[in-house]
């Protein structure tokens, strides 16, 4: 397999606002990930963030609720081992990054850089949003980069995506209060429905634009969901001096 996206897949994540590479971790180490997800996972290993602090739709309502300690996401991925390192600056993730934001790329420390896990009892819902919206950078063009550790499916809580809406402005009747997609405003319908279901096997890696709307559902199978995800920007798009993106060191590349 090339390390690089071809110029047609290029052309795609551009006009889409994401691109799906299949089967490009080897199943090997997928498997050591995971197996270091599962370990962490068990343990609670600190940081985390608990269900009930994403206040999303269906999340406990407390720490102390049913399910309220359900782990979410293991934060800080890059320093929990030298694999979660390895996969985050591996050749065939920094070359095609190179392709989207150009040849001097950093890791962002602050955002995403960790593994989602994603419950089968107590997983909430995330609705229609953009990363940027809480994100603070000169420039909204940063790249996540997703690798599923299992299958994504519709019925486990994969990823959902509205192609071409990282290149779309919204006015503020078309959002909430919290910058999320209105699913009750009749200027939004058309768009909802273009929305495509990002399902993935093990070892399949999604790239997609920090504006792109997206969306999951609720795990609804019998086992939890592991994905990791990291993001990155180009070296001269710098996070904003005393800002939540500001606030942890950057992993140059």
């Amino acid at each position: 397999m090339s390390d690089r996206f071809s110029a047609a897949e290029v052309a795609d994540f551009l006009r889409d606002g994401y691109q799906v590479v299949r089967g490009l971790v080897p199943a090997a180490a997928c498997a050591r990930l995971r197996a270091l997800a599962e370990r962490d996972l068990a343990e609670a290993r600190p940081p985390v963030e608990y269900e009930a602090e994403t206040r999303y739709p269906g999340a406990p309502q407390s720490l102390d609720a049913p399910g309220g300690r359900t782990v979410r996401r293991l934060l800080q991925a890059y320093a929990r081992d030298a694999e979660f390192r390895e996969w985050a600056t591996a050749t065939p993730i920094v070359s095609r990054l190179r392709q989207l934001l150009g040849s001097q790329i950093a890791l962002s420390q602050a955002h995403h850089n960790c593994v989602m896990t994603k419950d089968p009892r107590y997983s909430s819902v995330t609705s229609w949003h953009r990363d940027i919206r809480y994100w603070s950078f000169q420039r909204p063009e940063l790249v996540s980069v997703w690798l599923a550790l299992g299958e994504e499916r519709r019925d486990n809580g994969c990823l959902l995506l509205l192609p071409g809406s990282h290149a779309m402005d919204f006015d503020a009747t078309r959002l909430d209060e919290a910058q999320f997609l209105r699913t009750d405003a009749a200027e939004n319908a058309a768009l909802l429905q273009t929305q495509v279901c990002a399902e993935l096997d093990p070892g399949d890696v999604l790239f997609f634009h920090c504006r792109l709307f997206h969306a999951a559902g609720h795990n609804r199978a019998a086992h939890t969901k592991f994905s990791v995800v990291y993001t990155y920007r180009a070296l001269d798009n710098l996070p904003l001096p005393g800002s939540r993106s500001a606030g942890l060191p950057e992993v140059n590349l």
